[in-house]
């Protein structure tokens, strides 16, 4: 692994020409997450650490072949994973994880690339994963991008799944058609980079947002909660309107006509010289 001190001049993240990220998307979280069975893996340059990763479990599944579970391979501190090719810079890093032979792939690698961007909109910088790559049998590399994967350089970023999978919102975005094939998930994530303190998490900046599934129930069942209130609302004043139209009618006086008076009298004479 090497420390490069000079900085990258050449291609800076297309995120660079965005706007700073909406930070009212993301929440500081004091309360620490489920417990993880191996500490973070680390990163070093000159002995102090420039990348720490963790996930409760990491897991790949090529097409439909059974599922890998790497969790032990990438963190279990008795056998350490290969991250001898990561490199840190000032503005971007890569952490690679060689796992050498797995079950039929040959020379398994996962390779995250990361940057550290400054925003000149809000003054602040923020470190982002960029991709995350699989590299297997030889030649073969199945990219995604990670575009959704960051957060304040001065804190971490933690997730509770990242992943290409729909039903946990998909914040890996296949670019290459290997990547297709495959179902990468991440458990518990958490990483950070570039400003690594003390050998510890700084307070993560956790990926909840507002439209987690919770919200949007209780928001779908206030919707059908007002449409109801609304609907008898209108009820009420229809009848009560009704009930204003019955007691108009009761008050209301209809005068016979002079007419009526004579028309009657006439009947009862004709009937009068019919007996």
């Amino acid at each position: 692994m090497q420390m490069e001190d000079s900085l990258v001049p050449a291609d800076r993240p297309f995120r660079q020409m965005l706007q700073s990220p909406d930070v009212s998307r993301r929440k500081l979280l004091q309360m620490p997450g489920a417990a993880v069975p191996f500490p973070p893996l680390k990163v070093l340059s000159n002995g102090e650490p420039c990348v720490m990763f963790q996930a409760r479990k990491l897991s790949l599944r090529y097409e439909k072949q059974k599922q890998l579970d790497l969790t032990e391979r990438a963190f279990s501190p008795q056998k350490p994973v290969d991250t001898s090719q990561s490199v840190c810079r000032r503005d971007k890093a890569t952490l690679v994880m060689r796992f050498g032979d797995v079950e039929d792939l040959t020379g398994l690698s996962i390779r995250l690339q990361l940057s550290n961007t400054l925003y000149e909109s809000s003054g602040q910088w923020w470190f982002s994963v960029d991709s995350v790559s699989l590299l297997y049998n030889t030649t073969e590399e199945a990219v995604f991008n990670a575009s959704e994967v960051y957060a304040p350089a001065s804190s971490s970023y933690h997730c509770l799944h990242v992943s290409n999978l729909q039903r946990y919102s998909a914040l890996l975005l296949p670019s290459t058609d290997h990547a297709r094939r495959w179902a990468v998930t991440f458990t518990d994530f958490q990483i950070q980079a570039f400003n690594v303190t003390s050998g510890k998490f700084s307070p993560p900046s956790d990926c909840t947002t507002f439209l987690t599934p919770a919200i949007l129930m209780g928001l779908i069942t206030s919707l059908i909660l007002l449409l109801v209130l609304a609907y008898a609302l209108h009820m009420v004043i229809h009848l009560k309107h009704i009930e204003h139209d019955d007691e108009h009618k009761g008050d209301m006086y209809f005068p016979q006509t002079p007419e009526q008076p004579e028309h009657c009298c006439m009947e009862s004479v004709v009937e009068k010289n019919i007996l």
